[in-house]
């Protein structure tokens, strides 16, 4: 096999066009196929290759330790495709946001497996390694805050914000504001708020994730190129 072993030193990826990031946890095919549009490069991480595979879609590169790649798979893609990265210390989704550059990463494929890998996914968002993750679910997209945030949303939408570390903030446009509260993982959250028009967000440290419906992703994706 003659995929890259650089594990000290892998191969960056870089991409102009925002970056459509797979993985192995049950991605909807309808994903896969539709958000090629919208983010052209297909990055996989480990076993996500192969959901790409059987929907028509051959990504342009393979990041993980290759454990959960099949061997159909690993026979279908081109060795310079596959970028082993083995470090134990690193799960396959902060391996790829560490190798990525890119205006964006829409992923799929992380949200409907094992909730422990969800769990490590949101943890790792939160440090906000990488760029800017676009975390697609059926019914929610959740991203991680940045200290001051601008969101066009409609009156009525949902919107949840879920702290990982305590901190502080502002807002604008919510039903019931966030201003002079700390939210905290321990404490007070701050789910199931709603939206009274355009959002303005600012927290003074990172480590709060936002989740809002699907329906409003492009609004969310405007926010993250604006």
């Amino acid at each position: 096999m003659n995929e890259q072993h650089s594990d000290e030193n892998p191969k960056s990826v870089q991409s102009e066009t925002p970056v459509l990031l797979v993985g192995g946890g049950f991605p909807d095919p309808l994903d896969i196929v539709n958000f090629v549009a919208k983010a052209p490069f297909v990055t996989a991480a480990d076993g996500g290759a192969d959901f790409c595979l059987q929907n028509g879609v051959t990504p342009d590169v393979v990041i993980g330790d290759l454990d959960s790649l099949s061997d159909e798979a690993h026979a279908a893609l081109a060795p310079e495709t596959l970028i082993k990265y083995i470090d134990q210390n690193l799960t396959d989704f902060e391996k790829c946001l560490t190798l990525i550059t890119a205006p964006y990463i829409l992923a799929t494929g992380f949200t409907a497996g094992r909730l422990d890998h969800l769990l490590a996914v949101f943890a790792v968002m939160a440090r906000r390694i990488g760029p800017p993750v676009l975390l697609v679910g059926s019914d929610d997209v959740a991203f991680a805050a940045s200290e001051s945030l601008c969101l066009d949303l409609p009156p009525g939408v949902r919107l949840s914000i879920f702290p990982l570390v305590p901190t502080k903030g502002t807002s604008e446009g919510l039903l019931w504001p966030i201003d002079d509260l700390t939210i905290d993982p321990k404490g007070r959250l701050g789910t199931s708020n709603e939206t009274t028009g355009p959002v303005k967000l600012t927290f003074d440290k990172p480590g709060a994730i936002i989740l809002v419906p699907r329906v409003h992703l492009t609004a969310i994706e405007a926010a993250m190129t604006g």
